[in-house]
């Protein structure tokens, strides 16, 4: 028997709103709620209620054989809460079913995993214990912001005690393996522990999230059973097919008008036409198939553009001048014990800032000017430097002078 292990991304940064140096130390009011509630309220009603709607669907149709997973940033999941109640409570509902895995991940949507290792472990922990009190699930499977991992991250996870980690299958960390098989976490010795590694089959993947409504693609129109068939060829050369992708390649980033729900509408039964395929949570896979071996990671990977690396978010001086900065307030925040500071301190750590800063263009320039709100890369750290600005006089450190952060941008 041979798998499906469906999983979806669902964040929403709480962005920050046109912040001027002349504000700087006067307003401590960073986030643009407006703009924040017309998002979510857009993505709730293109992407994730419709979504969730035709996901409960295919699971009550198919009696219970249909299984997807989801992993839901905190920050995503007070934003419905705040501005789209129903769309939240169409995720409960999806919990009630038996069918649908939600797994860990960093509350913040953080890169806490490679600059503050104990801000990582106490991410996970608010994560899951959101995700408890939430679906009434305690995750067993983690997966880090935009799939960042290494050799190190998922020694940490495993002492967590969680029994996998996704990650991406990426082309020079597998060699030549396949992503179609359960791994082991690298180096776990003797201790009991066998955390196992889910890896991306990016390929199939990016299909779905990225190509399907490409007119120049070869393979447009992608129909559902033509995606079948190319997940049936895996039949004895694999025994998972990891489809890992954001949720708002449903409605958001691939528009109704692109066919993209009939797509998933027929796809269950088109996959378990083939006796020997059918679909199964993280969890699940992990407990189904034995790991084929321990796989080692040479470096920190990602899901993002075609490096699969982490040079999206601190691959420019502008970026790691400002993820320098705001981490070595850390302990200082924490130790004010202001919840609220804290939690606007985390809240500045969300992947996304540092990501709209990001100058990589070439083959990946227009996914970044797509997901970023500002003109360029060099707005976006101005506008955050300002805020930081603000926030450090708030907790009496002097700020950078004007002219340090504009040599930055040199």
């Amino acid at each position: 028997m041979s798998s499906v292990v469906f999983y979806f991304q669902v964040h929403q940064p709480f962005r920050l709103r046109r912040y001027s140096y002349f504000e700087s130390t006067r307003n401590p009011f960073y986030f643009d709620d407006d703009k924040n509630r017309q998002i979510l309220e857009k993505v709730a009603h293109k992407c994730y209620l419709p979504t969730n709607d035709l996901i409960l669907k295919l699971i009550k149709r198919g009696e219970g054989r249909f299984k997807v997973s989801y992993s839901i940033t905190g920050v995503a999941i007070e934003q419905m809460r705040n501005y789209c109640s129903p769309a939240l409570e169409s995720f409960v509902k999806l919990a009630e079913t038996g069918c649908v895995e939600f797994l860990a991940e960093t509350y913040y949507h953080s890169l806490a995993s490679i600059h503050d290792s104990n801000e990582f472990l106490q991410q996970i922990t608010l994560h899951s214990d959101l995700i408890h009190d939430l679906f009434g699930q305690k995750p067993s499977v983690f997966r880090n912001t935009e799939l960042i991992y290494s050799d190190h991250i998922g020694s940490t996870v495993a002492e967590l005690g969680f029994k996998g980690v996704i990650a991406e299958g990426a082309d020079d960390i597998l060699g030549w393996r396949s992503p179609n098989f359960v791994y082991s976490v690298a180096g776990q010795g003797n201790g009991g522990r066998d955390t196992r590694l889910l890896l991306k089959n990016y390929r199939l993947s990016d299909d779905v999230a990225f190509r399907f409504s490409n007119r120049g693609w070869p393979e447009f129109p992608l129909t559902a059973d033509k995606f079948a068939s190319w997940i049936h060829r895996i039949s004895g050369a694999g025994e998972i097919v990891n489809l890992f992708m954001d949720y708002e390649t449903f409605g958001e980033h691939q528009w109704e008008s692109t066919g993209i729900f009939q797509f998933l509408e027929h796809l269950p039964e088109a996959v378990a036409r083939h006796p020997d395929w059918d679909f199964c949570t993280p969890s699940e896979a992990i407990e189904r198939y034995s790991s084929f071996a321990e796989i080692p990671f040479g470096r920190v990977t990602s899901w993002a553009d075609v490096d699969r690396d982490v040079t999206a978010w601190q691959g420019n001086r502008m970026q790691i001048s400002a993820l320098k900065r705001i981490y070595e307030l850390g302990d200082r925040v924490k130790q004010s014990g202001d919840e609220a500071l804290i939690d606007t301190w985390r809240k500045l750590l969300t992947s996304d800032h540092f990501y709209y800063m990001c100058t990589k263009w070439f083959a990946d320039g227009d996914v970044h000017a797509y997901f970023s709100p500002f003109d360029s890369p060099y707005d976006a750290f101005i506008n955050y430097m300002n805020v930081m600005r603000d926030f450090e006089s708030r907790l009496g450190v002097a700020p950078l002078p004007l002219a340090d952060v504009a040599q930055m941008t040199a």
